[in-house]
């Protein structure tokens, strides 16, 4: 519905029509055709868009095991050879072209987390906590190469003239180191944590913050400690993690976790915000024995892009993923590295993205270009190196997640769309089923290939579960490509269930649902509602139709009764309403073919007496001749009395000044319910019977009257039964004047 082009009210009335005729025919569809439902498959070789289509992903292969916890940075030296930097302990290994891999450096320190390689392919390492820059040289000699004296080292970027530059937190500086080993510092920000650094192509410094979330330009050739900075983009979230330059001076920026919002009350204190949930900045303050690399954040993720004249953009975000990494393809489009489920994205532009590749480690933490067009992937829990490209796999397969009919089914035909020519390759299908939710238990074996995208009979047995595969092989041109899936079936009728009924209280009359056939000017009546339990609607099925609550009025002489049924098929039900009295044994039908879950009648019609009644639920109308089914439940016992008690001959005491009435009161069914007396008109007042207990169908009362003036009175008893039935009776009562003596 979310492209329909009219008013919500056309969009609802062709959902309603199209549900009708959905359910006037049982045949069903599983259709899989989004981003959301395919993220539930498992792909191996093929990349999903978040347009919802599936192509042939980039070749992704294992390429080396650094044997670590965590791989914190990638580089690549001048002869194309990949150093990782990691921990714990803090190392970097250098892996051969068949991914071998042999440690160059090795230290102390809890993790090796930046690197960088200057013209010469020196090595520099920065360690932390309470690290230093390390520098290897080619031929593997290692020293102590600067002390910056901070917690941490975040990053390592070298300019053209080879100054290194040292991010550093937890006071948020940036260090400048000369070829010598000489440093000072060259910018002191006001943030926490300076995380990133990059050089932008005038060759000015940028840095990411934290816990601002900023992206600051210090401005080449500014002498002195007091260099300033410009924000060039404040990011909406807390820190920035990666920064990237492409060929054209545009500069991406990726940034994750949620900033503290306060809201200022002008003439009031300002309460402090409570504390943020922690980044890798912030977690990484820690002692070194509770240091968490990857602890919980929220807010997401998201990555911009700041343009040569400095016009920013968002160009993606998220809520579950978070961006650890950035690089260019060679085809010019960007890469994230992403945790916590470990995906190389692909940004493809026109806010398409694609899932390229799904690790088995939890983060992605460094991307490198390496020779021929490859890309190096490193990761983190645990640290392994991949390598995505060049070129895509020649064959893939994608597995949907298993479909749950909620019912034992027959399936029916498999039909999908995409583009499938002679120069995309080719795409397959298979089709299983089974009666577990786990596809690797005991289900059939895969049913296929099948090839014709208009429709094969997926000839799987019938079972509750169903679970798709397509196989995608590459051709001479562009990969074939996917954009929905479609798998016919058909649910064993399942026989209705009646699940609760309650018969509401006397004198209630039920018409209809809020805003229609309400009588005028009357207050609506709480209704007893009957309990159903939840039904969550499953997979892409047609979902559960909310039937709204209906309305109760008074109306004397009415009974109503309400129900609770659902089937499992989500066919149309209609019910029959039966009826019988205590001690009869055959049913009567009070009313045939309700459609709703209530009932209203009026209860003159039937004898004082207890009475049950009996709902019985068919979907014969949803299905073919003779193929329908019922289901029925009865009620609790409940009883009708429309006959007003009676009451007996009034009999006055005489007296003076104090006068005593004397009467009965009878049901012919129930017991009586309450008493009052008005004299003269006057209010009512209540009146316990003699015994003080109102419990049987007789009872007898007395009143005594007090403070009576000589002459006529009216006395008007009336008495209720148990039902709010009603009589009323009245005696004269005089009372003589007092006699003089």
């Amino acid at each position: 519905m979310r492209n329909c082009p009219r008013s919500f009210f056309l969009c609802g009335l062709a959902a309603l029509l199209l549900t009708g005729t959905v359910l006037a025919e049982r045949t069903r569809f599983w259709r899989q055709s989004n981003y959301d439902e395919f993220e539930k498959g498992t792909a191996k070789g093929v990349a999903l868009r978040s347009d919802g289509k599936l192509v042939l992903a980039p070749r992704f292969a294992a390429f080396g095991d650094a044997n670590a916890a965590y791989l914190w940075a990638l580089k690549v030296n001048s002869k194309g050879r990949l150093y990782a930097a990691g921990g714990s302990n803090a190392k970097v290994l250098r892996f051969d072209e068949k991914g071998a891999a042999s440690t160059v450096f090795e230290s102390q320190e809890m993790a090796a987390q930046a690197i960088a390689f200057d013209a010469q392919d020196n090595l520099y390492v920065g360690t932390s906590p309470d690290g230093k820059v390390y520098k290897v040289t080619p031929d593997g000699k290692s020293a102590a190469f600067f002390e910056p004296k901070t917690k941490y080292i975040w990053d390592l970027a070298l300019d053209s003239t080879g100054t290194l530059y040292v991010a550093t937190g937890d006071k948020g500086e940036v260090f400048s180191v000369a070829k010598d080993g000489k440093g000072q510092i060259y910018y002191k920000s006001e943030e926490t944590h300076t995380r990133t650094l990059a050089f932008d192509a005038k060759g000015n410094l940028l840095i990411g913050t934290d816990p601002n979330g900023l992206v600051l330009r210090v401005e080449k050739g500014q002498a002195g400690p007091e260099r300033r900075a410009f924000v060039v983009y404040e990011t909406a979230r807390k820190e920035v993690t990666a920064l990237l330059l492409d060929r054209n001076g545009s500069v991406y920026a990726a940034a994750i976790g949620e900033k503290p919002r306060t809201i200022p009350v002008p003439g009031q204190p300002q309460p402090q915000p409570p504390p943020p949930p922690q980044t890798a900045a912030q977690a990484a303050q820690q002692p070194i024995t509770q240091f968490v690399p990857f602890p919980p954040t929220t807010g997401g993720s998201a990555v911009y892009v700041i343009a040569p004249d400095g016009a920013p953009d968002e160009l993606w975000t998220s809520r579950e993923e978070l961006v650890y990494s950035l690089a260019m393809s060679p085809a010019g489009k960007l890469l994230l590295g992403t945790g916590n489920k470990g995906v190389v994205i692909q940004l493809e532009g026109n806010d398409v993205f694609s899932s390229l590749a799904k690790t088995a480690s939890g983060q992605v933490t460094g991307l490198a270009q390496g020779p021929g067009g490859k890309i190096f992937v490193g990761t983190s829990n645990p640290g392994k190196v991949f390598t995505l490209g060049p070129g895509a796999e020649p064959e893939g397969t994608f597995e949907s997640q298993a479909f749950d009919a909620k019912v034992f089914s027959e399936w029916g035909r498999l039909s999908w769309w995409g583009e499938n020519g002679s120069t995309k390759g080719q795409v397959t299908f298979f089709v299983r089923t089974g009666n577990t939710s786990n596809p690797e238990k005991n289900w059939s074996t895969w049913s296929g290939p099948f090839s014709d995208a208009k429709g094969s009979s997926a000839a799987a047995p019938a079972a509750r579960y169903a679970q798709w595969k397509a196989v995608f092989k590459a051709g001479p041109g562009e990969s074939p490509m996917i954009s929905w899936v479609n798998l016919a079936y058909l649910p064993k009728n399942v026989a209705p269930t009646v699940e609760s009924i309650v018969v509401q209280n006397p004198g209630v009359r039920v018409l209809g649902f809020p805003g229609g056939g309400q009588p005028p000017q009357q207050q609506p009546v709480q209704l007893r509602m009957p309990a159903s339990p939840n039904n969550p609607a499953g997979q892409t099925q047609p979902s559960q139709r909310f039937d709204p609550p209906p309305q109760g009025f008074v109306q004397r002489g009415y009974r109503a009764v309400l129900w609770s049924a659902k089937d499992e098929n989500d066919d149309d039900l209609y019910y029959t309403v039966y009826y019988r009295a205590e001690g009869e044994t055959a049913w009567k039908v009070l009313k045939d073919r309700v459609e709703q879950k209530f009932f209203s009648w009026d209860t003159n019609t039937m004898p004082d007496g207890a009475y049950y009644l009996k709902i019985l639920a068919s979907d014969a109308d949803a299905n073919p001749p003779g193929e329908g089914l019922t289901a029925e439940r009865e009620s609790d016992r409940f009883e009708v009395d429309n006959t007003p008690p009676t009451i007996g001959a009034m009999q006055q005491t005489a007296g003076n000044p104090e006068v005593r009435v004397r009467f009965e009161a009878q049901d012919s069914y129930s017991t009586i319910a309450r008493a009052e007396y008005s004299v003269d008109a006057g209010e009512w007042k209540l009146i316990f019977p003699t015994d003080r207990t109102t419990d049987a169908p007789r009872e007898t009362y007395e009143i005594v009257l007090k403070d009576l003036t000589p002459g006529e009175h009216t006395l008007t008893v009336r008495v209720y039964d148990q039902f709010e039935n009603s009589t009323a009776d009245k005696l004269t009562v005089k009372l003589e004047p007092a006699k003089k003596r």
